[in-house]
C-alpha cells in the first residue's frame, strides 16, 4: 500500500533511468563506429559531468519559479531533443553540446522526482521507499542499456527511440494526482568543511568520479574497438552494474564490523588486480571479459558508497544531508576528470589504456586509505552508523540523500531549526 501513492512517480523515474542507459551506451559506440577519437567521445562525459553538477546547483532556482510540472515536463523535452539532435547532426563537437543538455535536463528531472518521492515518505516508509527507488534505478539503467543490440547503433532508429523513452517519463508525472512537493533546498558546498571532516572520504569520492565515468563513457568505446557485438557491448557494461550492486552488500557489512579505510584499502587492490587482469588478458573471449567487468563494477560503484559512509561516521547525524549532498558535488568534479584521463591512457597505448586508467586510480584509492590509518584513529564499530546500500552515483542528486534512511536526524533538525527561526521571527514582530 505504501508504494501505491508513488506508483505514477516510480514509473517516470523507470523511464528516465531507462533512457539515461540507453544514451550512455548509444553515444560513444555511434561515436567509435564514427571513427571520432578517445578525446572526442570522452569530452563527452566530461561536458555531460559539468552540466549536471550544475544543473545540481542551479535547478532548484528554476522549480521555484516555474513549478515542478512545468519544470519537469520542459526537461524531459529538452532530453528528447537533445538525443535527436545527436541523430541529425552526426558532429562530435556538436555532441558535446548536446550531451551537455543532456546532463543538464536529467539532473534537473531527478531532483524533481526525488523532491515530490521526498514529499511522500514519511520515517515508518522511508526505508522502504528507497530500496524500492534503488531497485527501478539498477533495473532500468541496466534494462535500457539492452534496448540498443535490437536496432543498428549506425542508424537513426536508437536515437528516436531513446527521445520516445524520455518522452514516455512526462506522462505518468503530468497526470499523476500527487500534490506537488515543497521548493527544493539549494545546495551548499564547504570542500574544506568535507576535507577536515575526512580527508580520505573527500579524496575517495573524487578517486570514485573518476573512476565511475572512466568505465561509463569509455566501456562501450574498448567494447568497440576489440570487435564486440552491440549485445556484447551491453552484457560488458551490465556485468559491471550486476556487480556494483553485489558486491555493495558484503563489502558495507564488513565495513561495519571494521575500520572502514581496511576495507577500502583492500576492495583497491582487488580493483587493481582485475585491472591488470585486464590490460593482459586476451579479450577473444569474452566470458572471462565479463567477469573481470563484474570484479571491476564491484569496485567501481561501491567506492562511491564506502568514502560517503566513512564520511558520515565522523559528521554530525544532523550534517548528513549536507555532508552527503557535498560530496556529491565533489564527486562530479571527478566525473568532468575521468573520461579525459582514460581517454589519455587509450588513445596512447590502446584500448588496454581502459583498465590502465581504472587500476591506476584503484591504486591511489587503496593507497591513501591505508596511508590515513596511520594518521587517525577509527571511531568504534558500536558508534558508527550503519551502511547503506544507495543507487548508483551518477543519477544520484541532492535530492536523493533525503530518501535514505539515515536522513531522518538531518530532517528533524532542520525541522527544529525552521521552527525556531519562525519564533525568533514572531518573537521580533511582537
Amino acid at each position: 500500500m505504501h508504494l501505491l501513492p508513488i506508483a505514477a512517480l516510480l514509473t517516470s523515474t523507470f523511464f528516465l533511468m531507462a533512457g539515461a542507459g540507453l544514451m550512455g551506451i548509444l553515444l560513444p559506440v555511434r561515436g567509435s563506429i564514427e571513427g571520432w577519437t578517445s578525446y572526442e567521445i570522452g569530452a563527452f562525459g566530461t561536458t555531460y559531468a559539468l552540466a549536471f553538477t550544475f544543473g545540481c546547483v542551479v535547478i532548484p532556482w528554476i522549480v521555484r519559479s516555474a513549478g515542478h510540472v512545468r519544470t519537469f515536463s520542459s526537461l524531459s523535452a529538452l532530453l528528447a531533443i537533445s538525443i535527436l539532435l545527436c541523430g541529425l547532426l552526426v558532429d562530435p563537437v556538436a555532441w558535446m553540446v548536446f550531451r551537455a543538455l543532456s546532463g543538464f535536463a536529467l539532473a534537473g528531472s531527478y531532483m524533481v522526482i526525488e523532491s515530490w518521492l521526498n514529499e511522500r515518505v514519511t520515517n515508518e516508509t522511508r526505508g522502504t521507499i528507497f530500496s524500492v527507488y534503488m531497485i527501478v534505478t539498477m533495473a532500468a539503467m541496466m534494462g535500457g542499456q539492452y534496448v540498443m543490440p535490437l536496432s543498428n547503433p549506425g542508424l537513426p532508429a536508437p536515437f528516436m527511440l531513446c527521445a520516445i523513452v524520455f518522452a514516455l517519463a512526462v506522462i505518468p508525472t503530468a497526470l499523476s494526482r500527487a500534490q506537488s512537493p515543497a521548493p527544493i533546498a539549494t545546495v551548499k558546498i564547504d570542500v574544506l568543511m568535507l576535507f577536515r571532516n575526512s580527508p580520505v572520504a573527500a579524496v575517495g569520492i573524487l578517486l570514485a568520479g573518476i573512476l565511475s565515468a572512466g568505465w561509463g563513457n569509455l566501456a562501450p568505446v574498448f567494447g568497440q574497438q576489440i570487435g564486440l557485438s552491440t549485445t556484447d557491448i551491453a552484457t560488458l557494461t551490465v556485468s559491471a552494474m550486476f556487480g556494483g550492486a553485489i558486491f555493495q552488500i558484503p563489502l558495507g557489512r564488513i565495513s561495519d564490523k571494521t575500520d572502514r579505510r581496511y576495507v577500502m584499502t583492500a576492495a583497491g587492490l582487488i580493483g587493481v588486480g582485475a585491472a591488470v587482469a585486464g590490460v593482459y588478458f586476451d579479450h577473444s573471449g569474452s566470458v572471462v571479459l565479463f567477469a573481470i567487468a563484474f570484479v571491476l563494477g564491484g569496485i567501481i560503484y561501491p567506492a562511491y558508497s564506502l568514502a560517503v559512509a566513512h564520511a558520515n561516521d565522523y559528521a554530525a547525524d544532523a550534517d548528513f544531508v549536507k555532508v552527503s549532498s557535498g560530496l556529491l558535488i565533489l564527486y562530479g568534479v571527478g566525473t568532468m576528470i575521468g573520461p579525459i584521463y582514460t581517454a589519455f591512457l587509450m588513445e596512447t597505448t590502446g584500448p588496454a589504456g581502459l583498465f590502465q586508467s581504472l587500476g591506476s586510480a584503484m591504486a591511489i584509492y587503496a593507497a591513501y586509505a591505508f596511508y590515513r590509518t596511520f594518521r587517525r584513529v577509527a571511531i568504534p564499530a558500536d558508534e558508527r552508523p550503519d551502511f547503506q546500500t544507495i543507487p548508483f552515483a551518477r543519477v544520484q542528486t541532492p535530492a536523493s540523500f533525503s530518501l535514505d534512511p539515515r536522513a531522518e536526524a538531518s530532517l528533524v533538525a532542520a525541522a527544529g531549526d525552521d521552527a525556531g527561526d519562525r519564533e525568533d521571527g514572531g518573537r521580533a514582530a511582537a
